[in-house]
């Protein structure tokens, strides 16, 4: 009777460690980081103007200073083949003259406004303002870009304000081939602006993420001056389509409808959705009650002979 107590314990205790094995095994966030960098200690990005473009080691941030037909530049190299990724980070604007853009990009050698690939988030003043700017240039040179004024897309100007920082997030579906960008303002987690564009085409080539001013060729003197921070660039790790219908798509769409435009699309497609690990949780419930019964039965037997 010792034994056959001694053998339904084990098997229960056994049973139970191989029940927590498959919540060890998916912890994960499901992503892969392709760089990441919170700037806590010294990043040592490639610059050509370490005057503007340095880490500030008393605020543990990177400071920018981005000045129209200078070409400068700032910029660290990341491992990338192609595939869906999202790029998100932390901006804080302290001046952008009327004549001045601060841009941080996701792209080739390059590093140009003007040349593909280039994922390029833009913060920028015009007629309407101090406002945002998405841009796309393919790899075969397709330009396609979104600004939040209201000339741009079917929807209110949206401006952006100084000595505030924004979280920035862009994402690219390769499946569906859109490019989507989302700004938050960092301290509230409010919304503030949200976009998309068609690539019309799978992105590829990008190699380094960057900040300056290469391809503007505008006014010199001008300015934008500010800090990144908290950069992060990620792919997702199995990830599949979930099956939607048309009303998941209705449901699923931005802020605003675009125009029926061939720049730009009229349909949001849903996000994708992590598909679950099936769980052999019950699989192991049952075979350590048919372990239980088993020795339960040879224990019967034995008394019976």
């Amino acid at each position: 009777m010792k034994l056959f107590s001694t053998l339904i314990i084990t098997t229960m205790v056994a049973a139970l460690i191989l029940l927590a094995c498959p919540v060890l095994a998916d912890s994960g966030d499901g992503q892969t980081n392709l760089y990441q960098n919170a700037f806590s200690t010294d990043p040592h990005w490639t610059t050509n103007n370490p005057s503007s473009d340095y880490w500030d080691s008393s605020k543990g941030m990177y400071h920018f200073g981005i000045e129209p037909s200078t070409q400068n530049y700032a910029w660290t190299p990341v491992q990338y083949d192609q595939g869906p990724f999202t790029l998100e980070y932390d901006v804080t604007l302290e001046q952008v003259d009327d004549a001045a853009t601060f841009r941080l990009g996701f792209s080739g050698t390059e590093m140009d406004r003007s040349k593909g690939p280039n994922v390029l988030t833009e913060f920028t003043t015009t007629k309407y303002g101090k406002v945002f700017n998405l841009r796309l240039l393919t790899q075969n040179q397709k330009l396609n870009e979104v600004m939040s004024t209201s000339a741009s897309y079917n929807g209110p100007t949206v401006n952006f304000e100084m000595n505030k920082t924004y979280h920035v997030v862009v994402n690219y579906d390769a499946d569906r081939k859109t490019l989507t960008e989302r700004v938050t303002e960092k301290t509230s987690g409010t919304q503030i602006w949200n976009y998309y564009l068609n690539t019309w085409e799978t992105l590829s080539g990008m190699n380094r993420i960057y900040i300056g001013s290469g391809g503007d060729y505008g006014t010199m003197n001008q300015y934008a001056i500010g800090y990144i921070d908290n950069i992060r660039l990620y792919t997702p790790v199995d990830v599949t389509v979930a099956p939607t219908e048309v009303t998941a798509q209705q449901t699923s769409a931005p802020a605003f409808t675009p125009r029926p435009t061939t720049k730009k699309p009229t349909t949001v497609p849903p996000t994708p959705t992590l598909t679950p690990r099936s769980s052999p949780s019950i699989v192991v419930a049952c075979g350590a009650l048919g372990i239980i019964g088993a020795v339960a039965s040879w224990q019967r037997m034995k008394k019976n002979r």
